[in-house]
């Protein structure tokens, strides 16, 4: 009976852990990124802050580090004419429909020691990984529409 016991509890605490596609993301996101572009789905100008931090055109060619194994990162602005520095975060992969493989990216900005000043953090969807480029997709309403946000990286 002892047996029976101790192999459901480790059946239980296996079958907890993240999927086999989180997991794989985890590995194909850690290091160092670079954000190329920021589109939009509509045409149009759009003055956009970005997770509550800067404009467009201050993320655009931002560099991101992700180290997965603490699920905590960095993100640098390098724009002159934006408040540059490092940001840091933690952030989650979780997995929206294990079907499809669509996945859910949330992110919370932090201090250098992970704490949160204020506890707010942004669900993105993660639409597209490979070993060299991801993309983010965020959906906020505009004036009663709505409007997707695609943030473009590339590994380097």
């Amino acid at each position: 009976m002892k047996k029976l016991i101790i192999l459901f509890v480790a059946v239980s605490l296996l079958s907890c852990g993240a999927s086999k596609t989180v997991r794989i993301s985890k590995k194909v996101i850690k290091g160092d990124w670079v954000l190329n572009s920021i589109t939009y789905n509509k045409s149009g100008t759009f003055n956009t802050t970005l997770l509550n931090d800067a404009s467009k055109a201050c993320f655009e060619g931002s560099t991101w580090q992700f180290i997965p194994n603490n699920n905590t990162g960095v993100y640098t602005i390098n724009d002159a004419s934006c408040a540059t520095g490092e940001r840091h975060f933690v952030f989650t992969i979780q997995e929206v429909d294990a079907e499809t493989g669509l996945y859910d990216f949330l992110l919370k900005p932090t201090n250098e020691k992970q704490k949160s000043d204020t506890n707010q953090g942004f669900r993105l969807k993660l639409s597209a990984l490979s070993d060299t480029a991801m993309q983010w997709q965020q959906t906020v309403n505009v004036s009663g529409s709505s409007l997707t946000i695609n943030m473009n990286f590339s590994k380097y």
